[in-house]
């Protein structure tokens, strides 16, 4: 179950990460980068979600818009230490 569970986070971090590089254009990573980004954003996402109170519902889309919304954050990071 643990491969099954790895497999997931890296097919759906793909998927986000892919996303909030679309979103925020010029700032795609090549196919391993959007998996990390997208990995970091679900982490991010989860977090921010739990401590803001709110709930998307179950499901792989709900897990899927998180790591967007959380990968959005982590590029806007991202662009504000590159600028510097």
């Amino acid at each position: 179950m643990e491969g099954q569970g790895l497999l997931y986070a890296i097919i759906i971090g793909g998927i986000a990460g892919w996303l909030a590089g679309e979103i925020r254009r010029g700032f795609g990573f090549g196919l391993i980068g959007n998996i990390i980004i997208g990995i970091v954003g679900a982490v991010v996402g989860s977090w921010l979600f739990g401590v803001l109170g709110v709930s998307l519902g179950t499901g792989v889309v709900a897990y899927i818009i998180k790591a967007v919304i959380g990968a959005l954050v982590v590029l806007f990071i991202v662009g504000l230490i590159k600028r510097t």
